[in-house]
């Protein structure tokens, strides 16, 4: 089971830092990754990191301003996102699984999302 949180409301150009708290069999399969949805809009990828933290990979819309990290030894993968813009509002899910799968949106596991919005 995942469960993120850390969601709300911030003027664009401020920071936030989301967080997803996992069970450690989740936690263990290893790979994570963000995902948003953006309100009439698909869920789209966000960033992932791999089972050590050493391989991190992001979506050009978020390159440079969102930073993935986790801590394996509290079962937590992190979002800090930075210069927020108001295109970033959106529902933010976490999600676990193959490197593969969830790169290509198709993790095995999904958090519930949490909202964020970026006013401008």
């Amino acid at each position: 089971q995942l469960q993120a949180f850390g969601g709300g409301l911030v003027q664009a150009g401020g920071s936030l830092r989301l967080s997803c708290a996992a069970s450690g069999r989740t936690f263990s399969s290893g790979n994570m990754g963000w995902f948003r949805q953006a309100p009439g809009k698909e869920r789209v990828f966000v960033v992932a990191i791999t089972q050590s933290g050493g391989t991190t990979y992001y979506a050009d819309s978020v390159k440079g301003r969102f930073t993935i990290f986790r801590d394996n030894a509290k079962n937590t993968v992190y979002l800090q996102m930075s210069s927020l813009k108001p295109e970033d509002t959106a529902v933010y899910y976490c999600a676990a699984g193959t490197w593969t799968t969830v790169i290509a949106g198709t993790p095995t596991y999904w958090g519930q999302g949490t909202l964020v919005t970026v006013s401008s």
